[in-house]
């Protein structure tokens, strides 16, 4: 049996694993926003960033891709999915099912938010999540750089996601 990882926010453009196959894929029952503050890959505790995140919310979907993990690799890349993923617990891991673009499913791992931590921030309005964007740093680098990452790779799959070029707009003015 394969190993899938289903990405939509870095995930998309750095999985940092060995991938074997990518594969349009979506998650139903969630929806990507910035909702967790960053503390440490594009934030620090002192000004924290935002990053993408699953929040739960039945009537949603997230589009992103599948990635099948090289076989032998399973074990490997999970240590460093945790690694990453986990580094505040911010994250929950879950096996869930995601719908390929042929209609087919497959379980996939999955990081989702935790609504009761304390980096979750759901709900802030897209001018003041503009506002942070534009402004945070961290140990991975500024977290505008994070944004039109994700909205560039985005698009270059075709996948759309509205809130987040408005974001990439409106980061660009604050940035002058």
């Amino acid at each position: 049996m394969s190993m899938w990882v289903f990405g939509y926010g870095s995930l998309l453009w750095n999985p940092g694993f060995d991938v074997a196959e990518t594969r349009l894929a979506r998650l139903v029952g969630y929806r990507r926003s910035f909702c967790m503050r960053s503390i440490h890959h594009r934030g620090t505790d002192a000004d924290p960033g935002l990053v993408l995140a699953l929040d739960e919310s039945p009537d949603a979907y997230c589009d992103g891709v599948a990635l099948r993990v090289e076989k032998g690799k399973e074990a490997t890349t999970l240590d460093y999915l945790r690694e990453r993923e986990l580094i505040s617990s911010a994250y929950v891991e879950r096996t869930l099912k995601v719908r390929l673009g042929d209609g087919s499913t497959v379980s996939a791992l999955v990081y989702v938010i935790d609504a009761d931590h304390i980096q979750y921030c759901g709900g802030l309005p897209l001018e003041e999540q503009a506002q942070i964007i534009a402004s945070a740093h961290g140990g991975m680098g500024p977290n505008s750089e994070y944004l039109i990452n994700t909205a560039r790779h985005l698009v270059e799959i075709g996948i759309e996601d509205t809130e987040l070029q408005w974001l990439c707009a409106r980061v660009g003015q604050l940035a002058g």
